[in-house]
């Protein structure tokens, strides 16, 4: 469970960082000038929506740190990739027949029928924290 005290200091320092006032924070994260208002004097808790709105809107902002006050703030940069050369993708070359992942062959072995438990429910977790769930 979130502390509504702590979150509220974690929210006025990423305010100070971004040299925002609660109304142009409001306004970035697109919520409601009062929703800022309230979680800030410790009246409301965040929602996961509202989380999850910081969150992508301030990638420097890490999940973990906004909801628990443990990690870094602002989020150490990541390593950046290593470049990607021309060869590796070219249009004029059609994909790799081996890269390619064929319609009905699936990503990963499957238990052998018979040899395993049933399956029930699978929920799936999307990036932009919304899920689907597909039961049997």
């Amino acid at each position: 469970m979130v502390n509504t005290e702590d979150f509220s200091k974690r929210l006025h320092r990423i305010l100070e960082f971004y040299e925002l006032s609660a109304a142009g924070f409001a306004d970035k994260i697109e919520v409601g000038r009062s929703s800022i208002s309230h979680i800030l004097s410790g009246r409301n808790k965040p929602s996961l929506d509202f989380v999850m709105k910081i969150v992508k809107s301030f990638p420097e902002v890490e999940l973990y740190w906004l909801l628990n006050g443990k990690g870094s703030f602002p989020a150490s940069e990541k390593p950046t990739p290593p470049p990607v050369s021309k060869q590796q993708f070219s249009a004029t070359q059609p994909p790799r027949e081996e890269n390619i992942q064929k319609k009905n062959e699936m990503p990963f072995p499957l238990p052998q029928q018979g040899k395993s438990k049933p399956i029930r429910k699978i929920v799936i977790f999307y990036e932009d924290g919304t899920f689907e769930a597909f039961e049997n």
